[in-house]
């Protein structure tokens, strides 16, 4: 008997931390459903319905350095970070065209470029450009002054002088035209010109960049030039006088610097091309041509 005591006893002794380690784990599984409760609904047992209000809070006005520094010294702190964060002036020099045109008959170079000074609302702007034969004088060469003025996020008014070194005689113009960029980005840029002689002429160009790499960049390019009247002097015919279509691929070396290749066809048309079939010049002309596009 004292024998199946002591194995009774044992028993106990051995089964009783089993029941009491199944009896804490039952009362932690109720207690992370407590919780888990307590977590998903307020405290006040009903769920927050209210809409967010659409009225922006008010702009703090308890600046801790307003405590530190006088009026006049914040004035000038915080004129200061204004024109460093969206209204400093900078300038920028750019050679969107600087190449060496391989033709049939004559070589010849071509420049296109503009500069600008200002901000992002207001900004003078200084373009040229122009073309030459090699071993020959300058063919076209124009400047143009203007003021760029930002009417919208994406596209800038632009107003000024235009002066033409090349064909003679010179000729100076009014200007008034645009720059910005479409949808689906597509660079455009259009201008109207009227002369001091009444004759009034307009330009449209358009570009597109085509990332087929982070470094090489295809860029189909298309410009068309059109004139009001006949201008027989500078053998421009009236309607579409002249267009352009060119496929250039760079490679960006950095972005400031980027070396390209590619293919140039200009076409003259009506009495445009009237006026060159006269002088003994062809209508249209196809060019290899090998340059850098620029800037700093």
């Amino acid at each position: 008997m004292k024998s199946a005591a002591l194995l009774a006893l044992a028993a106990l002794a051995l089964a009783d931390p089993v029941f009491a380690q199944a009896g804490h784990q039952h009362e932690d599984a109720h207690a992370g459903h407590d919780e888990h409760g307590d977590a998903s609904e307020p405290e006040t047992g009903e769920r927050d319905t209210s809409e967010p209000s659409e009225i922006a809070p008010e702009l703090p006005t308890d600046h801790a350095a307003d405590g530190v520094f006088s009026s006049a010294e914040m004035d000038a702190a915080r004129a200061q970070l204004r024109r460093e964060h969206g209204g400093a002036r900078v300038a920028t020099l750019m050679l969107n065209l600087a190449e060496y045109q391989v033709r049939s008959r004559r070589d010849g170079f071509r420049w296109d470029g503009e500069g600008w000074f200002g901000g992002d609302i207001h900004r003078l702007v200084v373009k040229t450009e122009g073309e030459l034969a090699v071993g020959d004088e300058v063919d076209e060469a124009e400047s143009q002054i203007v003021y760029s003025r930002a009417i919208s996020p994406y596209f800038d008014l632009q107003a000024g002088v235009r002066y033409d070194f090349a064909p003679h005689p010179t000729r100076v113009y009014g200007t008034i035209g645009f720059e910005g960029l479409a949808p689906y980005w597509f660079e455009l840029d259009g201008a109207l010109f009227l002369s001091e002689r009444a004759d009034v002429l307009a330009k449209l160009e358009g570009y597109y960049d085509q990332l087929i790499t982070q470094h090489l960049i295809l860029q189909p390019r298309a410009e068309l030039q059109i004139s009001a009247q006949d201008v027989p002097e500078h053998e421009i015919g009236s309607g579409l006088s002249e267009f352009e279509l060119e496929l250039r691929l760079r490679y960006e070396i950095r972005r400031e610097l980027a070396p390209y290749i590619g293919v140039s066809w200009q076409r003259k048309t009506g009495d445009t091309a009237k006026f060159a079939r006269r002088d003994g010049e062809r209508e249209s002309s196809t060019s290899l041509v090998l340059g850098v596009r620029t800037w700093f």
